[in-house]
C-alpha cells in the first residue's frame, strides 16, 4: 500500500506541472516536489527516481484536455493552487457587476511584438477571467495602417501564447470595417456626427474659442452625401474629418467635437484595400459593445479617452462598460519605443526583437525569464491609481522561484587562467548536479595536475583557498607569481582560515564559453556537459542563473538570467 501511496503522489505532482507548464514534465522537478512535500520518502530517492519516470510516462500518455479534468477530479486543490484567482485573490480588488462572469479585452496593436509594458493589461485582465469566468478576447487593433508591421500580426499571437492567456477568441479590426462604416452612417443619421470639411488648423482655431465651424450644423443629408464620397474615393486625405459631436463649451478644449473617421491614402494597408479608416476612440466603442465587453481595465494615459467614448455611448444609447484606469508604470534599463528598437534592429545595434537589451517578452524569454514569473511580477503590481517603478528585482525574485528547484548546477570559470597544484594526486570530484535533489545524481570532475580557476580570485592577498567539491589549495607568491600547491580535503579547516571556497575545471576537459549579459560578454569555460542543457536555464555556481542559448563545435553561448 505504501508503494501505491508513493506512486499516486508522484502520478500527481507530475500531472500538476504538466497542467502547469505545459509538455512532459522533467524527472528532476517532479522528484523534488515529492522531496519538497513529503520529506519522509528522502531516503528512498532512488527508488523515487525511477517511480518518477514511470509517472511521467503515464501524463505523457494523456491528452491535454484529460490531464485538467484528472486533476480537478483527483486533486483540486492542486489544480486550484495553478491558478492566480487564489495566489492573488488579495491583491486584485473586486470588479463591480462581475457577479455573473465578465468579458475583457486585450487590444495591442500590431507595430512590434509585445514587451514588459503591455503585460500589464494582458495579465490583469486574464485574472479577472479566470476569476469571475467568461470571455477574453484578443482585438488587434490595426485601423491605422502607419503603425502596422505585417510581420507583428504573429509575433503578438506568439507572444500571447508564451505568456499563456486565456485568450477565448481574436478579432483584428482591419477585418471589421464594413461594420464601422454602417455605424458611423447611422451616427450621422442620429445627428451624433458630422462630416468636417473645414481646414484643421481653422478648425482648431474655431475648437480653442468654443465656437462650432460651418459644417456642424449642415443637414444630415449632406453630411450622408459627403460620407459617401469619402467612402467612394471622390474625397482625398486631409479634405474631410468625421467628427462626433459633442460640448463645445466643454473646459477640455480636447473633448469638444474630436473626430472619428479619417482618410488616409498611404502606405496601402498590408491586410485590407481601404483608404477611410475609424479613429481608435470609435473603433474601441464600436467593438467594446458589438463583442460584448463589460470591463475595461487599462491605463490612467486613457482617462481622457474614456470620456471621449461616453459621447459615443451616450449618442447610441448603448451601455457603458465598467472602467478601470491604473497607474502608470516606469520601466527602466530596458529599450521599450517600438519605433527606437526597429531603428536601433535595422541599423544593427539590436540583434532583433529577441536582444536582451530590449524590454520584449521575447527578449525575456531568451534571458530564460518564466512567463509565469511575468505574470506573478505583474499581478503583485495590482491595479491601484498611483503611479509606480517596475521592479526588475521583484520579476527576478519571482522567476528565482521558479527556477531554482528545477536548474542544474554547473561550474563556470570567467577569465580561467591555468594552474598547476603540487603535490595532489589524480582524484575525482562528485558535485551535486542540485543540492537539493540527491535524486539528480552527480555530475564527475576529473582532476590531473592542473585545474583552470578565475583569474580575478587570484590575487596577491589570497594566501588559501578550497576548489570546490575537491580539497584546499594553499597559494605562495613570488612578487607578482604565484605557485600552487595541495593543502588537504579538511573542509573545516578551509572555512577556519576564510578560505575563499571557488569553482574549477579539470585543465584537461573544458569548453569555451561565453555568457551574454545586457552590460556585454562574460567569456569563460564550463563543463562539457552543459552542452546537453540546450535550451534550458541552469546555475552556474558563483556566477548566477542562465539559459543555454547555442551549442555548437565552438562551444556553448548563453544568456545571464540574474543572480
Amino acid at each position: 500500500m505504501a508503494g501505491e501511496h508513493l506512486r499516486d503522489i508522484l502520478f500527481l505532482c507530475a500531472l500538476q506541472n504538466a497542467v502547469k507548464h505545459g509538455g512532459v514534465p522533467q524527472a528532476g522537478a517532479v522528484v523534488g516536489m515529492v522531496m519538497s512535500a513529503h520529506p519522509e520518502f528522502r531516503p528512498r530517492a532512488k527508488e523515487i527516481a525511477t517511480l518518477a519516470k514511470e509517472a511521467i510516462a503515464d501524463v505523457a500518455a494523456l491528452s491535454s484536455d484529460n490531464r485538467v479534468a484528472q486533476l480537478q477530479a483527483r486533486a483540486p486543490e492542486m489544480y486550484d493552487a495553478i491558478y492566480v484567482k487564489h495566489e492573488h485573490r488579495t491583491v486584485l480588488p473586486d470588479l463591480e457587476s462581475a457577479e455573473h462572469g465578465v468579458v475583457m479585452r486585450f487590444a495591442p496593436n500590431p507595430s512590434g511584438p509585445l514587451h514588459i509594458g503591455h503585460a500589464r493589461a494582458a495579465v490583469l485582465n486574464d485574472a479577472y477571467v479566470k476569476q469571475y469566468g467568461g470571455r477574453y478576447i484578443l482585438r488587434i487593433e490595426d485601423t491605422d495602417p502607419k503603425r502596422v508591421d505585417p510581420k507583428a500580426y504573429e509575433m503578438v499571437k506568439e507572444d500571447i501564447g508564451w505568456l499563456g492567456l486565456g485568450i477565448t477568441e481574436t478579432v483584428t479590426q482591419s477585418e471589421r470595417l464594413p461594420l464601422y462604416y454602417d455605424l458611423c452612417r447611422q451616427l450621422i443619421e442620429k445627428g451624433g456626427a458630422y462630416v468636417c470639411t473645414c481646414d484643421n488648423e481653422h478648425f482648431r482655431e474655431l475648437k480653442q474659442a468654443k465656437t462650432a465651424c460651418p459644417c456642424r450644423d449642415q443637414p444630415v443629408e449632406k453630411n450622408l452625401n459627403l460620407w459617401e464620397k469619402m467612402l467612394d474615393h471622390t474625397l482625398k486625405e486631409g479634405e474631410v474629418t468625421v467628427r462626433i459631436r459633442t460640448d463645445l463649451n466643454h473646459p477640455d478644449p480636447a473633448m469638444r467635437d474630436f473626430p472619428a473617421f479619417r482618410i488616409l491614402d498611404t502606405p496601402p494597408h498590408p491586410k485590407v484595400k481601404a483608404h477611410v479608416y475609424p479613429l481608435m476612440n470609435f473603433s474601441v466603442v464600436a467593438d467594446d459593445h458589438l463583442l460584448g465587453v463589460t470591463h475595461v481595465i487599462r491605463g490612467k494615459d486613457h482617462i481622457a479617452n474614456t470620456r471621449r467614448q461616453r459621447y459615443i455611448y451616450d449618442h447610441f444609447g448603448w451601455k457603458v462598460p465598467v472602467y478601470r484606469h491604473y497607474g502608470r508604470m516606469g520601466i527602466e534599463g530596458v529599450v521599450l519605443s517600438t519605433s527606437q528598437m526597429r531603428l536601433g534592429i535595422n541599423e544593427g545595434k539590436f540583434t532583433g526583437w529577441d536582444d536582451i537589451r530590449l524590454g520584449t517578452l521575447r527578449a525575456l524569454a531568451r534571458r530564460g525569464i518564466s512567463p509565469d514569473a511575468v505574470k506573478n511580477a505583474v499581478l503583485a503590481i495590482g491595479i491601484g491609481d498611483t503611479d509606480i517603478s517596475f521592479s526588475w528585482d521583484n520579476l527576478y525574485a519571482e522567476n528565482k522561484k521558479i527556477v531554482d528547484p528545477v536548474a542544474n548546477r554547473y561550474f563556470f570559470v570567467p577569465d580561467p587562467v591555468t594552474a598547476q597544484i603540487d603535490g595532489a594526486k589524480p582524484h575525482t570530484a562528485h558535485a551535486m548536479l542540485h543540492p537539493g535533489d540527491a535524486a539528480r545524481g552527480t555530475r564527475t570532475l576529473a582532476f590531473e595536475g592542473t585545474v583552470l580557476l578565475p583569474g580575478r580570485e587570484i590575487t596577491p592577498d589570497v594566501t588559501m583557498i578550497r576548489l570546490k567539491d575537491l580539497f584546499n589549495v594553499k597559494i605562495t607568491w613570488n612578487g607578482s607569481i604565484p605557485t600552487f600547491s595541495y593543502a588537504g580535503d579538511s573542509l573545516a579547516e578551509a572555512r577556519a582560515t576564510k578560505a575563499h571556497i571557488i569553482q574549477w575545471l579539470p585543465g584537461q576537459e573544458s569548453v569555451h564559453c561565453t555568457i551574454l549579459t545586457q552590460e556585454g560578454e562574460m567569456s569563460g569555460a564550463c563543463e562539457p556537459r552543459v552542452k546537453e542543457e540546450l535550451g534550458k536555464v541552469v546555475q552556474f555556481e558563483r556566477v548566477g542563473f542562465v539559459k543555454i542559448d547555442a551549442v555548437d563545435n565552438d562551444g556553448v553561448r548563453a544568456y545571464f538570467t540574474h543572480t
